[in-house]
């Protein structure tokens, strides 16, 4: 199967009652995370239709939500817990006030690293016996039930980040497997830019999925021209991958901070203020214009990207943020034709 139908095949919708068809266009990728300033209950408020309306109007046609579940040493993963046979409406609501508007949606578990060892899910590992098969006893158990509970959703990440440990292959493919049972939404795993292929099971998957924080350039004020050179620097080896193992991309994170090493360093939330404040705002969303660009240009095998993040509401934090004038006006200029 080429990888444009394996492509198609990802964006189809869940097969529940709840699922209506998606837009005409919707195996292009055009995603926004809606994140949380807490648990996540503001997935399941009044307020999130409210949210996809607005972004539909930007040319949004998949959204994403983050459940969360806590990782501590001895590796237990533990969750807000929830009966998956009766899922809670911050579960259900999502997916269902998507399917409404025609949209598409996945669902991508976060492990919440804050409070443990861990500086960012990417150090999370266990060299002890125990603590490994513990925490892959506690971590299936917990995404098999989110799994079952999000049922509907027209996508599903079995991980995110957790680079460390996807030598443990044999562990990942029995939980691709279990998952399988419990939901038909097309799967993926979200790896690190820089762990990506590192991932032996990508053919047991619908699509290879990349946190794509590229470092495309050093200054502070890089030219258009040197972003794009970034881009289709980090293009080559995603294209070269997708072509060997027959699977699409999915940029499941795509994002800036208003930051003056946006280009450098993506990931780093960059808190400027000030004079630099300016140049800043400038500098995050010409990232975002020419990394909009350029993933469009190979609508082949890179199938779009989900954009971070979008919250619910009034927004208390401030990094990453594309609910600002500017960014939004870079979306809707890049998806809203």
């Amino acid at each position: 199967m080429s990888a444009l139908l394996l492509a198609a095949a990802l964006a189809l919708p869940g097969t529940g009652a709840s699922s209506s068809p998606p837009a005409k266009d919707a195996a292009l990728v055009r995603g926004m995370t809606i994140s949380c300033q807490s648990w996540g209950w503001e997935w399941g408020s009044d307020g999130f239709g409210a949210e996809l309306d607005d972004l539909k109007s930007l040319g949004v046609n998949w959204v994403s939500i983050h459940p969360y579940a806590s990782i501590q040493r001895d590796g237990t993963v533990g969750a807000r817990r929830f009966d998956p046979e009766h899922p809670p409406e911050w579960i259900l609501r999502p997916i269902r006030e998507a399917h409404e508007r025609g949209m598409s949606i996945l669902v991508i578990p976060h492990l919440a690293y804050w409070g443990s060892p861990w500086s960012w899910r990417g150090e999370i590992d266990f060299q002890d016996p125990a603590e490994l098969e513990r925490f892959f006893d506690t971590y299936t158990a917990w995404i098999v039930g989110v799994a079952r509970a999000a049922k509907d959703a027209d996508g599903f990440s079995i991980g995110n980040e957790t680079d460390r440990l996807v030598r443990c292959e044999a562990q990942w493919r029995a939980l691709i497997a279990r998952v399988r049972q419990e939901t038909s939404a097309r799967l993926t795993y979200a790896a690190n830019f820089d762990a990506y292929r590192q991932v032996a099971f990508w053919d047991a998957l619908d699509a290879i999925g990349v946190q794509a924080y590229f470092p495309l350039c050093e200054g502070a004020d890089p030219t258009e021209e040197d972003l794009r050179r970034g881009w289709r620097d980090a293009l080559v080896p995603m294209r070269e991958l997708s072509r060997r193992t027959g699977k699409p991309v999915v940029c499941t994170e795509l994002g800036y901070d208003i930051s003056l090493e946006a280009a450098k360093r993506p990931w780093v939330s960059g808190r400027v203020r000030g004079e630099e404040r300016g140049a800043a705002e400038k500098l995050q969303a010409r990232c975002l214009a020419v990394a909009l660009e350029e993933i469009g240009r190979e609508p082949e095998w890179l199938r779009g990207a989900f954009l971070w993040k979008w919250f619910v509401g009034p927004t208390r934090h401030e990094d990453f943020l594309m609910k600002t004038d500017a960014m939004r006006a870079v979306i809707g200029r890049s998806w809203a034709r």
